[in-house]
């Protein structure tokens, strides 16, 4: 069952097979699970909202409509389900990006000094939540403005304003650390 498509497991999922969701969930686990602790800062977090993201999408797994890409429905519930726990916990602790530091680097001109990989990532975790957001949908998880509004359910033009405000506080963050 590897080698089988997304569309053939959801089929015989709601035929009836309910251990084929595992997987889907296998299949989809790491990303989402980079993209929960991204948004909510923390492991212990980005995990209960994950296992409420699987759960809420196995029970709505009749709502997918083929004409999206289940990774882009899936990311749609996860982040939602980040977004819950945000609020519920509203906690500020450090985000953990395992991303390659060159996946931001346009965040900092060339002229102005890259300083360290773990000033960018606190310098991230200075952001407001949307900024943060936008930056990790559209950069790490390397999704378009059109997915990212789906995802979200945030227009497109407001989505490239958060990335571009987002950008312009990294620059004059990473700016205060190189003339620190």
């Amino acid at each position: 069952m590897n080698d089988m498509s997304e569309l053939a497991i959801i089929t015989r999922v709601l035929n009836g097979d309910v251990e084929a969701y595992a997987r889907l969930v296998d299949r989809h686990y790491d990303r989402c699970a980079r993209i929960a602790v991204r948004i909510v800062g923390n492991r212990e977090d980005a995990e209960e909202a994950l296992q409420d993201a699987f759960l809420r999408a196995f029970n709505a797994l009749d709502e997918y409509e083929e004409r999206e890409r289940f990774s882009a429905w899936l990311t749609r519930i996860v982040v939602n389900q980040c977004r819950t726990v945000l609020a519920r916990t509203r906690r500020r602790e450090a985000v953990f990006l395992d991303v390659d530091p060159s996946a931001l680097s346009l965040a900092v001109s060339a002229s102005e000094g890259q300083g360290e990989w773990s000033d960018l990532e606190h310098a991230l975790t200075q952001l407001p939540e949307a900024q943060r957001e936008a930056l990790v949908l559209r950069y790490a998880d390397d999704l378009t403005y059109e997915e990212m509004a789906r995802i979200t359910g945030a227009g497109e033009s407001a989505l490239k304003m958060r990335v571009q405000r987002a950008f312009a506080r990294l620059r004059a963050l990473m700016s205060e650390v190189a003339h620190a």
